[in-house]
């Protein structure tokens, strides 16, 4: 997560944990000496992102997020890969302020806030935050530093379309994905920028290219497995992560999950059907 200290307040950016938020928000507010949060973004719906929005909800806070966000905390559904069933969350919880498309603005105290869509990435809901003053980018799921990011396919996450110019469509023509996401976001970020993952250390605009370039890799060799009729075991046996193992850990529910959300959208991977 990440806080903003204002003269006047807080902006907080993800609120971590359920089980973990009387711990942050007691640090946040040693901080800040004492001062109220304000506003609170969620990234996506997920539970180690939106831990803090029910206490926060109650307090009459100004959640921002992804409408979508907000459709899945408020819904029952069922979570596959996590094997879990997810329930409806307070109406206190639930984000009060969503939009559908950006880049958005606003300014919290002196300080200029960017914000805007990342379509069907990690999930369909994700969004990224960005302040320019300090030049940093609060990317949430959509980038993960030290470990294969969440294709939470679930909840609308998925690699995204290939870049072959045969497919049906590709990702110049339909940005989503989370190769498109994190194409998006490089966008948004220079040199300098500090970039936030969703989980491990802070990154730079190069580490982010690497992921990025990592993820274009694997999208390419599993689009051609699952042309040649490859399901999910097949895959793993292949080894298409090998040389990124190292340094992002086991591949395997990262490999089941992208099979499955590009078996979702395959009409537009080409070739297949």
């Amino acid at each position: 997560m990440l806080a903003v200290l204002g003269s006047d307040g807080v902006l907080m950016v993800d609120g971590g944990a359920p089980e973990r938020s009387p711990e942050l928000l007691k640090l946040v507010a040693e901080k800040s000496g004492g001062k109220p949060v304000q506003v609170l973004f969620n990234t996506c719906w997920d539970t180690d992102h939106t831990g803090s929005n029910e206490t926060l909800g109650k307090a009459g806070v100004k959640i921002i997020a992804h409408e979508n966000t907000k459709l899945w905390l408020g819904a029952e559904f069922d979570c596959r890969w996590r094997k879990r069933t997810f329930e409806p969350h307070p109406k206190a919880a639930l984000p009060n302020q969503t939009f559908y498309t950006g880049p958005k603005k606003m300014t919290f105290g002196t300080e200029p806030v960017e914000y805007s869509y990342l379509m069907q990435a990690h999930t369909d809901g994700d969004i990224y935050v960005y302040f320019p003053g300090p030049n940093i980018l609060m990317a949430g799921g959509v980038v993960s530093g030290a470990s294969y990011p969440v294709l939470d396919f679930d909840t609308g996450g998925w690699l995204g379309p290939s870049d072959r110019p045969d497919a049906r469509y590709n990702d110049a023509t339909a940005p989503s994905g989370l190769v498109g996401a994190q194409r998006a976001l490089l966008k948004v970020t220079n040199a300098d920028t500090r970039i936030v993952p969703g989980d491990g250390p802070v990154m730079t605009r190069a580490d982010l290219e690497a992921e990025t370039q990592m993820l274009v890799t694997v999208r390419d060799r599993l689009v051609k497995l699952i042309r040649m009729g490859y399901g999910p075991k097949e895959m793993i046996a292949a080894k298409p992560t090998q040389e990124f193992d190292a340094k992002y850990g086991n591949p395997e529910q990262f490999i089941r999950n992208a099979y499955m959300g590009l078996w979702a959208h395959v009409h537009e991977l080409g070739g297949i059907v």
